[in-house]
Parts: structure tokens; sequence; C-alpha cells
């Protein structure tokens, strides 16, 4: 085999272990949008009776921005979650870990830190 053929990928085991980091981390942000979403559908109805008078002077101005900020953190949550699923698509691919500018592997360290990132460092750091 040509030695310039040779695909560069992470192995079964590697790609095992990101598949399981993944899982958690999707499992963890479900449960972190539903909480986001009730905060929200609960926002009208929270119980300031117990709480100070000017928390009741803020909290008529600050409903809406809640919701608006509610809605916000539940888009970024679910943006969050299709990424990470597009990554587990990736690993079921074997193309999981490599960047999609330069085609070399992206670095362990950055894959823990973010398992659902398509570029590498230097990719990164060349667009911005």
């Amino acid at each position: 085999m040509d030695k310039d053929n040779i695909i560069v990928r992470y192995s079964d085991k590697d790609l095992a272990k990101f598949k399981k980091i993944i899982e958690e981390k999707i499992n963890k942000a479900q449960h972190d949008l539903e909480l986001i979403r009730s905060a929200y559908m609960n926002d009208g109805d929270n119980g300031t009776e117990d709480t100070s008078p000017t928390f009741k002077a803020f909290e008529e101005g600050s409903q809406t921005m809640s919701k608006e900020a509610n809605t916000q953190l539940a888009i970024r949550q679910e943006k969050f979650i299709r990424d990470l699923k597009n990554a587990l698509i990736r690993i079921e691919n074997k193309t999981y870990g490599i960047c999609r500018v330069t085609g070399k592997l992206i670095t362990k360290k950055r894959l823990e830190l973010v398992p659902h990132a398509t570029l590498s460092i230097e990719a990164k750091n060349r667009m911005s």
C-alpha cells in the first residue's frame, strides 16, 4: 500500500471513548434543556410572595427579559445537542476528529474539551 494513501483517523477504541463522552454530554444537555423549558413555562408563576419587596418591584420588568434570555438559552442548548448528535454520526462514519479544513487529526485534548469540534486549533485560528 502506498504510504501517502494511508487514511489518518482515530482508532475504534478512541472513537468508543469519545462516543461515551458525547452521549453523557447529550444526556446532560437534554436535562438542562428541560430545566430551561420548565423555567420558561413557569416564569409567570414563580412565587415571589415570600421574597423581598425589592425583588417584587423588579419582577414585572424582568419577566420579559428572562423569557427572552430563556429562549436564547434554549436555542443555544438545542444547537449544542444537534452538534453533539452530528459528532456521533461522524463517529459512526469513522470521520470523527478529522479537521474539516486541514484534514489532520484534531488533538484529543481539544476533543475532550469540545467534543463536537470539527476544526483543529490551527484551522480555527486561520479563520478568525
